[in-house]
């Protein structure tokens, strides 16, 4: 899994984390119009997010996950075709369209990493795909910063949609049925009204589930900080402090490098620990990352250092926030509604995604002070924090906040 895992992440981030940077100079849209598109190609594939979680849990994680992979090397490839057209809405619908797939996929690859493992040993397990997710991504942004240059937007898309292709071979030949479909497959013929009574029962159990519907909240609203990482800190460095493309590609491989060689010992160290206190570390980390580039206001000459060192302090708060983003569902989860659970999160916590571009886009657009910029989109961690600690942490059972 993690193998595969680092092929479709390389494919994917050839071309995709560089998408605003089309918009902007190939394009030349304005940093609003960008901040909404970004939240538009993001509305629909937040709305399937329970859906992929339903169906991981009653259709199976394997085939949902093949299916919705195969639907982002057809996506990819046909970004790259109307990114060669200069076609704004083919582009559009079609990362709307990648994406839509990307999150039918994102539950039922959660929810099959954790039929394998409980307590912490599903903490490690998150973090061995999570290591093999950020190779793959090294490599591609790395690349893709460099050939983008090169050979332009359209071509680079092509050959992720080929790397894609490849990793989704050795996926349907390698991935076996996760232990809960093989044990649903065993007991499907006596259930024959599982699927119905079960969505009901879900739906009702989440409804009721208010301490993991307040975590989902203050993680939401720490999201409209931590989703300036990607597409506003890109666009900004770009833009803003004139960094070309080879050098945000460098940056960006330098956090998949520190994902790849910091994510375990950040694991075992978390190992024992409240995954509510590894939240809060994380988001502070974010903050930190975020204000450093307020730095540039008082050290214009060293704006590439300032950049990498944001870039650094940014990627120690995803690797400590992803041990309980990725975890934390799953422990609040019934074993039958693993796959519910991790949509349900990623959806309220997609929202807070949505509208970080749209934050990010009217800052960047009122006003081009580091200090203003960075001060303002680092305050929604205030109430996230709160919101945490004074609901959350009293509430959350012990056994389910233990890294």
């Amino acid at each position: 899994m993690g193998v595969g895992s680092a092929v479709r992440s390389g494919g994917l981030s050839l071309i995709l984390p560089y998408f605003v940077l089309y918009l902007r100079n190939v394009l030349g849209l304005s940093y609003l119009e960008i901040g909404l598109l970004s939240t538009v190609v993001g509305i629909l594939p937040v709305t399937l997010l329970p859906i992929g979680g339903l169906l991981a849990d009653r259709v199976g994680r394997r085939r949902v996950f093949l299916t919705a992979f195969a639907g982002e090397v057809a996506g990819i490839a046909l970004v790259a075709l109307f990114m060669g057209l200069r076609s704004l809405p083919g582009v559009i619908g079609l990362v709307i369209a990648t994406g839509c797939a990307g999150t039918l996929a994102g539950p039922a690859l959660s929810a099959y990493v954790a039929d394998f493992s409980e307590g912490s040993e599903r903490t490690r397990g998150f973090t061995a795909q999570r290591i093999g997710g950020n190779l793959g991504f090294t490599l591609g942004v790395l690349s893709g910063g460099s050939l983008i240059g090169l050979f332009g937007f359209a071509a680079v898309g092509f050959g992720g949609s080929a790397l894609l292709a490849l990793a989704l071979v050795v996926l349907v030949v390698k991935l076996e049925p996760s232990p809960y479909e093989l044990d649903r497959a065993a007991l499907a013929p006596r259930t024959p009204t599982v699927q119905r009574s079960g969505i009901r029962t879900t739906l009702r159990l989440l409804a009721h589930d208010r301490v993991f519907l307040a975590l989902c909240g203050s993680v939401a609203l720490a999201q409209l900080t931590l989703g300036q990482w990607s597409p506003i800190l890109p666009l900004y460095a770009n833009t803003v402090l004139g960094v070309p493309y080879s050098i945000i590609g460098l940056a960006l491989s330098l956090n998949g490098v520190l994902v790849v060689l910091a994510q375990a010992p950040t694991t075992r160290a978390a190992l024992g620990h409240r995954h509510t206190t590894v939240l809060h570390i994380g988001i502070l980390l974010y903050a930190a990352g975020f204000l450093v580039l307020a730095l540039v206001a008082l050290l214009p000459a060293l704006v590439l250092t300032i950049f990498f060192v944001s870039v650094v302090i940014l990627t120690m708060g995803e690797n400590v926030t992803s041990i309980p983003y990725q975890t934390l569902p799953s422990n609040f989860a019934p074993p039958s509604d693993i796959g519910a659970y991790n949509g349900a999160f990623a959806t309220i916590v997609g929202l807070g995604q949505l509208m970080a571009p749209v934050l990010g886009g009217i800052v960047l657009a009122a006003t081009s002070d580091p200090v203003e910029t960075w001060g303002i989109l680092v305050a929604p961690v205030v109430p996230a924090l709160l919101l945490s600690q004074l609901y959350v942490v009293p509430r959350i059972r012990a056994s389910t906040n233990r890294a």
